[in-house]
């Protein structure tokens, strides 16, 4: 096959009709759902699982970097607002009777269901709370009580069920993305463009969770000390990691460190022939 053949058979639609003009709320439906589901709230997944302590951050020395948690919102919250868009395009066009199609409209209110009900269960998951002098490491007994920082049961249901449903939901927006693909007949690039992205998102997610970047949000917020209570209880998800100060160092914070005491001593000298 040359390349002007694989070049149009990548521009065919997946039947290999030659002639496709889809409606035009099916092409906006599309990319709006292609848009959240596989592109800006999987990336807001990513980046609260593996970096709520960022890269260069000297932790636990520095604690709470909320970079992750601004990007996180961001993402999200544009990913729910484009799947609400998406989800309105196809409100009343949608008559297709056939099974894939019924499978795909029911499994994409699921989707819908649960974009929103990680929005509520944000807004529902109580207080922080936490030592006034956390960033200093000072395990203050003037402790703000907090449903995060006491890890209370709503906290832990909070983090079970968020959990959970998030990455559920991003799993199974990959098989209903695809079957609005296949009804949709859309073109061969598509679906080789989004596979390619799948598996880019995967291997980075792999890599990052085999070098440890999936640290505990209680560890990252308010360090490895023990006296925090939330240190004293098992940990929440399925690969989630807790670190010592020396074992963080012997992972993935060594450099960090390393540049942190660095920067440290040279400000130090600075200050003093100052």
């Amino acid at each position: 096959m040359s390349g002007a053949d694989f070049a149009q058979w990548l521009l065919a639609p997946l039947s290999g009709s030659a002639h496709h003009e889809p409606l035009s709320w099916t092409i906006w439906h599309g990319r709006a759902m292609v848009a959240a589901w596989a592109i800006l709230l999987p990336l807001g997944v990513l980046v609260a699982r593996y970096f709520k302590v960022m890269p260069g951050q000297a932790w636990p020395d520095q604690l709470d970097n909320k970079t992750w948690w601004h990007w996180h919102r961001i993402l999200q919250t544009a990913g729910v607002v484009l799947m609400t868009v998406g989800c309105w395009t196809a409100m009343g066009h949608a008559h297709d009777t056939g099974a894939l199609a019924r499978l795909h409209r029911w499994l994409g209110w699921t989707l819908v269901t649960s974009g929103w009900l990680q929005v509520l269960g944000g807004i529902a998951r109580g207080t922080k709370g936490g030592p006034s002098a956390c960033r200093h490491r000072v395990a203050s007994v003037d402790a703000v009580r907090g449903d995060h920082y006491d890890m209370t049961t709503r906290r832990r249901w909070f983090e079970y069920t968020h959990k959970v449903v998030g990455t559920t939901a991003v799993l199974l927006a990959i098989g209903v993305i695809a079957m609005g693909l296949m009804l949709a007949d859309a073109p061969r690039w598509m679906v080789a463009v989004l596979a390619v992205w799948w598996v880019a998102l995967a291997l980075m997610a792999l890599y990052w969770q085999r070098v440890g970047r999936c640290i505990d949000t209680y560890q990252a917020i308010w360090g490895p000390d023990a006296t925090h209570p939330g240190n004293r209880m098992a940990v929440i998800g399925w690969g989630v990691r807790r670190y010592s100060r020396e074992s963080w160092r012997r992972r993935i914070g060594a450099r960090a460190d390393a540049k942190f005491t660095q920067d440290d001593h040279d400000r130090r000298h600075h200050e003093g022939t100052n």
